[in-house]
């Protein structure tokens, strides 16, 4: 099989992993915008997730000759019975990741892709990284590590007062529905730049019309009040108006879930409890890779297919035969789940090399995130002033933090 062993190798792979992973959830809430079912996004998205594992599995982890104490993929498979508790481990972490997405997809229409995001990798770097410091034995170095973690609590700070700026920027918009919108500004002078049309954009009607009820032809323009109530009257997850604390706790609860699967895998793959039997090799960063997703994929399975029929959020009922038929924009959840499990298998490989904690680095996502929602969302266009110069504040941030988490990263002596 191949290893990463190098710093530098691990370093690269985890900003790949970063890029992977700012780009996984726009690519599902594109279609969610433009009422796609969530049930049938995510069902793409988890087939496309467990196939780079099992494609990543039995490629780089089946390459060349077993090393010592470290089997190949197939070789590995064939010691469930004194690895068990490992693979364990490993599938809980899977649990928790797919679980953490699941709910992410709602919160996503509670509070905003950028908000969710950022409070969700905020909780895994600050709990996450602290955990995978100790549990690496300490390789990072804490005095660059833990001012990056610093780094990014602030630029979460700065998250939220984005959202709460944009927010009321979107009100201020809504509000003027009724009335003649050319002729009124708001008391905080949103300024529109007449000369940004986007006409290419993703916008909420430039996908097929469903159901021949919307042919696009009164397509508001991104930033405007008409696009973003067409947004909220096409979308299909219905939480325009819902309670703000719901939506955050929505949040904070997949944040918990993503703060388990990075140090739950580490812990798989280093074996720092000595669960498994004297002699009995750990577990190999592609036969954990392999174990957490065939958990979280069987999760994701059971789960969508009873939310076919059992729907929340003012999400319409539907079927398995349904889902089958329904090619409508299948290409973005199956583009999904490809960039999830490549950013995620970078993490992991990067993380074996350079520390889990330095691995962490990639809940930077938000980061590219935040390009993709204006660019096929069209968010914060047309908004304050004040809404970009914290935009602007936050990303620096961001930028700030990934240099300084990446600038701590270790070598692990027995990669």
């Amino acid at each position: 099989m191949y290893i990463v062993e190098n710093k530098g190798g691990g370093i690269a792979l985890i900003l790949v992993a970063i890029l992977c992973g700012g780009s996984f959830s726009p690519a599902m809430l594109v279609m969610e915008r433009r009422g796609r079912l969530p049930q049938h996004i995510y069902l793409d998205y988890s087939i496309a997730n467990f196939l780079v594992a099992v494609l990543i599995a039995v490629t780089v982890g089946q390459i060349g000759e077993s090393k010592a104490g470290m089997p190949n993929f197939f070789a590995q498979l064939n010691q469930i019975e004194d690895n068990w508790p490992s693979v364990l481990i490993a599938m809980t972490g899977g649990l928790a990741l797919s679980l953490g997405n699941m709910i992410c997809q709602y919160a996503w229409a509670f509070v905003g892709l950028s908000l969710a995001n950022i409070i969700v990798c905020c909780m895994t770097v600050v709990l996450g990284t602290t955990v995978n410091y100790f549990l690496d034995g300490r390789i990072n170095r804490a005095e660059i590590l833990f001012p990056g973690v610093v780094c990014f609590v602030v630029a979460v700070v700065l998250g939220a007062a984005v959202h709460s700026s944009n927010t009321k920027d979107k009100e201020d918009k809504l509000s003027m529905l009724g009335g003649d919108v050319s002729a009124k500004r708001t008391n905080r002078d949103i300024e529109i730049n007449r000369d940004i049309t986007d006409e290419g954009m993703a916008c909420p009607n430039s996908a097929a019309p469903r159901n021949g009820d919307d042919d696009g032809s009164s397509q508001g323009k991104p930033g405007t009040a008409e696009f973003i109530a067409q947004v909220e009257k096409r979308r299909t997850i219905k939480a325009a108006g819902s309670s703000t604390f719901l939506g955050l706790a929505i949040v904070l609860f997949a944040g918990f879930c993503f703060f388990i699967f990075s140090p739950a895998f580490n812990i798989a793959t280093n074996d720092q409890f000595h669960v498994l039997k004297k002699g009995v090799p750990h577990l190999v960063v592609y036969t954990a890779f392999f174990y957490f997703y065939m958990s979280g994929f069987l999760l994701a399975i059971c789960v969508n297919i009873w939310l076919l029929y059992r729907p929340v959020a003012g999400v319409p009922a539907s079927t398995i035969g349904a889902y089958l038929r329904d090619w409508n924009g299948r290409h973005w959840g199956i583009l999904s789940g490809l960039l999830c499990g490549i950013c995620n298998a970078s993490q992991f490989m990067g993380g074996q090399a350079a520390g889990f904690a330095t691995a962490d680095a990639v809940q930077a996502s938000p980061l590219v995130c935040a390009f993709w929602d204006i660019l096929l969302f069209g968010e914060y266009r047309r908004s304050s002033r004040k809404t970009y110069i914290l935009l602007a504040c936050m990303l620096i941030m961001f930028v700030i933090a990934i240099a300084v988490l990446l600038t701590s990263a270790g070598h692990r002596k027995n990669a």
